[in-house]
């Protein structure tokens, strides 16, 4: 669940299109043995923290709470900001 405000801010494609790149910015006649040091930093991998009430990884880049969080306390994933009050319901956690 997000917020229309946070809506804006989530990621418009899942894999970027390799040849809008060049093909994976390969170059002619490059040293692949150089090369690789370069390739092994993954930015994804760093961006992905841990959700603030449970500590699970959160796989939404941009995000401070999973998805099961934001619907068990009816919160927005990104920001926390309260999307619906959950007084009168009964949810369950399964």
């Amino acid at each position: 669940m997000v917020c229309d405000r946070c809506e804006a801010k989530l990621s418009k494609i899942a894999t970027p299109d390799p040849w809008k790149n060049g093909a994976g910015k390969r170059k002619i006649n490059e040293n692949k043995f150089l090369s690789t040091a370069r390739d092994r930093q993954n930015p994804i991998s760093r961006s992905l923290a841990p959700c603030r009430i449970c500590r699970q990884k959160v796989h939404q880049i941009g995000s401070h709470y999973c998805q099961a969080c934001a619907y068990k306390k009816a919160i927005c994933a990104m920001c926390g900001k309260k999307l619906l009050d959950t007084k009168n319901y009964k949810q369950s956690s399964t």
